[in-house]
């Protein structure tokens, strides 16, 4: 399989994360893969942003939750971008997607999208929450699905083949020889997270991972070089 470079909310190393100008300059960088992360808006729009509040992306305050879809469109996201929501991110793009879900309700609105759009070959489900990777399994049955983890041991890999999961995706902080291993033996694809410099670029190639999450688009040239 060649090495993926997956772009981390587009390319949030050089524009303004989770936002249709970062997802269109991912994709002109010709990324393998782009991630993104929803939530459930006070009305149950499925909105790409990062934070459970907007406070940090955005030129407004509070939580997403208990914001109305037309109240989130009047925030600035950057750069004069507009919080978009994720089919409009599936209209904009070509590239296949990875979508990060923070609960099980989001596992649910996304599913019912999946079915809708037939979406199961597009887009990947990443979560760190057990739960929420289970019940897109059980919602949409063949979606490829990804477990992340931050703070972890060997424990990951059981945590994954539970949930079905083919994939996990690795805080590289953290990442060990053994971890590696023991995913190989399980048969998972091994994505680390964030690779922006050569070192960490080098060190993702020389454990044989399957790809690396990245800010910047140049890591998709570089990778090809690098092993």
């Amino acid at each position: 399989m060649n090495f993926l470079t997956i772009g981390h909310r587009g390319v949030m190393g050089v524009e303004p994360e989770n936002t249709l100008r970062s997802f269109v300059a991912a994709q002109h960088a010709g990324l393998d893969l782009i991630e993104l992360d929803l939530h459930l808006s006070k009305d149950g729009a499925l909105v790409v942003m990062h934070d459970a509040e907007v406070d940090r992306t955005t030129d407004g305050s509070g939580p997403i939750a208990e914001k109305t879809l037309a109240e989130l469109r009047q925030l600035d996201a950057g750069r004069g971008e507009r919080v978009p929501v994720f089919e409009e991110v599936l209209d904009a793009l070509t590239t296949p997607l990875q979508a990060e879900i923070k609960d099980v309700a989001a596992a649910r609105a996304l599913a019912e999208v999946m079915h809708r759009r037939d979406l199961a070959g597009q887009v990947e489900v990443s979560s760190f929450h057990d739960e929420a990777i289970d019940e897109i399994a059980r919602l949409v049955p063949g979606a490829r699905t990804a477990l992340i983890a931050s703070r972890y041991g060997t424990d990951v890999v059981d945590r994954a083949v539970d949930v079905g999961a083919a994939t996990v995706c690795l805080n590289i902080r953290r990442l060990t020889l053994e971890v590696v291993e023991r995913a190989r033996k399980a048969d998972l694809r091994i994505i680390g997270w964030v690779v922006n410099t050569q070192d960490q670029l080098r060190l993702v190639r020389a454990l044989g991972l399957d790809g690396a999450t990245t800010d910047y688009p140049e890591i998709k040239r570089t990778g090809r070089f690098t092993a």
